[in-house]
């Protein structure tokens, strides 16, 4: 979109290196049966875009030869693509952990019945978007009534087990902020949200994640449309902290699209900015075994100024918890 045009002019944000691969988060399509304000994939019910089972089955062959890696399955939403669970089942088999990054409210879509029992089975992370733990907010953001059914899964998946430390079945929750402003405190945040939580519907969980929104796709083009977008970007950039660089999710991350390239993380793809290889080769899932991408420079845009600024965000949450925690 045009949107995001601005991200790609002279970008001064400091140049990064990739580490060994941790994680392959794959993106199996741009549908969803959601159209939220703060998408940067600009997903919904209308977009076509879905993997192909020649890409899926690509997928499924270099996991074999990378069993230490984490699956991370993206989208839209993951769960609508006629392969997910061909994936997940393919991935479990070798011991591959899995993370569903789940809208919630699309497990009670009428082709979805069974899924979350699926997940639970396969012992699958759930890592659910719950914008705010208020019913307006999140109605606001995502559609009437989408903050009821997601209180409705949650409940169930805790029934299954999710979010019971003794089951092993991990419940993540992600809030993104309302508007243009960095997410709060993402420790104290999490208390809340348990608090509420708890105590409004009774429902648990294991974790809270908070994620910046990033000035891109549709979240970009309300921005620009609003007369915010250079507000946003010099927000980013006036909080940058370059203590987050250090663990950045692109620096062990490998995202693939829809249609099998490579990316360095997942808004590097939704901005066409391929992972660069030493001879600037396009790289396809098709090709990457045997691939060695130790070392080689990150794409880089203004973009990446959401990642490190203020507390950090990444697919793992806030940076600087992160760090809190493992010392």
């Amino acid at each position: 979109m045009h949107a995001t045009l601005p991200l790609l002019e002279h970008s001064d944000f400091p140049v990064i290196h990739r580490r060994p691969l941790e994680t392959l988060q794959v993106n199996l399509g741009y549908r969803c049966n959601q159209s939220c304000l703060h998408c940067h994939v600009n997903a919904g019910p209308n977009r076509k875009e879905m993997m192909t089972d020649i890409t899926l089955a690509a997928v499924i062959d270099y996991l074999e030869t990378r069993p230490e890696c984490t699956l991370d399955l993206t989208g839209g939403a993951p769960e609508l693509h006629p392969g997910f669970r061909r994936l997940v089942s393919a991935a479990r088999h070798n011991g591959i952990q899995v993370i569903d990054r789940c809208n919630l409210t699309v497990l009670r879509e009428p082709d979805q019945q069974g899924t979350a029992a699926f997940l639970a089975e396969n012992q699958v992370e759930i890592v659910a978007s719950l914008p705010c733990y208020l019913k307006d907010n999140v109605d606001a953001q995502r559609g009437d009534g989408t903050f009821i059914t997601s209180i409705e899964v949650l409940r169930e998946l805790n029934e299954l087990g999710y979010g019971q430390e003794q089951t092993g079945l991990q419940l993540t929750l992600v809030y993104n902020p309302q508007g243009p402003v960095l997410p709060p405190p993402q420790q104290a945040l999490e208390q809340d949200y348990r608090r509420h939580l708890a105590d409004a519907f009774d429902v648990r969980f294991n974790r809270l994640l908070t994620i910046t929104n990033m000035p891109i796709q549709r979240f970009g083009s309300t921005l620009i449309s609003k007369g915010k977008f250079n507000v946003y970007m010099a927000l980013l950039r006036d909080n940058y902290r370059a203590e987050n660089l250090d663990g950045v999710m692109c620096r062990s991350l490998l995202s693939i699209d829809w249609q099998g390239y490579v990316y360095d993380c997942d808004f590097n793809q939704m901005l066409g900015l391929h992972a660069r290889t030493a001879d600037k080769t396009k790289l396809h899932i098709s090709n990457l075994t045997g691939t060695d991408l130790d070392g080689n420079e990150i794409m880089i845009a203004d973009h990446c100024y959401g990642c490190t600024a203020g507390q950090g965000s990444s697919c793992s949450g806030a940076l600087s918890s992160n760090n809190r925690n493992e010392e």
